[in-house]
């Protein structure tokens, strides 16, 4: 398995979950902590704990302790270059090129 295959795995991991993107919605209007993102979502705490754990094993998001708390954020970087790094092998895709997008 091509290790950007192996990537794109963890993503559809990630994001294949209604609750796991609820999750990433709420962080991508900025880092929270699990709490907030329970009240956000209107999810129990120990299921956010759970699907940030998943997120994060995805490297989807990331965390930063403060002081007692912790706060989750998307992980922009590595999105951005796991999505370039797609983008590019479907630009070099054989039958990508030869085929025509109909409108």
């Amino acid at each position: 398995m091509s290790p950007l295959r192996k990537e794109m795995e963890k993503l559809g991991k990630g994001i294949g979950n209604a609750n796991r993107y609820r999750i990433l919605e709420v962080l991508m209007r900025g880092s929270r902590t699990v709490s907030e993102v329970s009240a956000s979502t209107r999810l129990a705490q120990p299921a956010v704990s759970q699907n940030l754990k998943v997120l994060k094993g995805a490297n989807l998001v990331l965390d930063e302790r403060r002081g007692k708390e912790v706060y989750y954020s998307v992980n922009v970087a590595y999105m951005a270059k796991l999505l370039q790094k797609l983008t590019r092998d479907i630009e070099e895709c054989p039958s990508g090129k030869s085929q025509k997008v109909k409108k």
